[in-house]
């Protein structure tokens, strides 16, 4: 059985953050959404749950981050070229996220980033399969 992986990120406005991710083409679990948090689907086996400031704060005793201002974590997820990665960070900053560097272009891999909404910085990185050892 694969793992799956749940990333929790608190949205200021979980509506517009739906409308922004599903412009990306991500889609979302029905079964886990509700007016205070909603699950959407990355792939067979990553999942991001998005949730309101109120519903993250019942799950930790710290302060959360303002993910404008600090960074905790960097999501990277891969693509299957390089044009998808570019496809995708163009179609996320036309919907309003911020790009917070330049492309990085390693040859055998090539990567860029967006920041979201919230300011949670997405990395979209491809890599030649030819270079990747199993």
């Amino acid at each position: 059985m694969a793992t799956n992986i749940f990333v929790n990120l608190p949205v200021r406005d979980l509506p517009r953050s739906v409308a922004f991710f599903t412009r990306l083409g991500y889609t979302f679990n029905q079964q886990f959404t509700d007016e205070t948090a909603t699950c959407m689907i990355i792939s067979d086996t990553i999942y991001a749950m998005l949730l309101t400031h109120d519903k993250f704060k019942s799950f930790i005793s710290t302060e959360i981050c303002d993910a404008t201002r600090s960074t905790e974590v960097l999501l990277c997820l891969s693509a299957e070229s390089r044009d998808a990665v570019d496809a995708l960070v163009n179609t996320a900053v036309e919907a309003g996220a911020k790009e917070p560097r330049p492309p990085q272009d390693y040859g055998f891999m090539y990567g860029r980033a967006y920041q979201d909404l919230d300011g949670h910085i997405w990395e979209i990185m491809w890599m030649d399969p030819s270079n990747v050892q199993s």
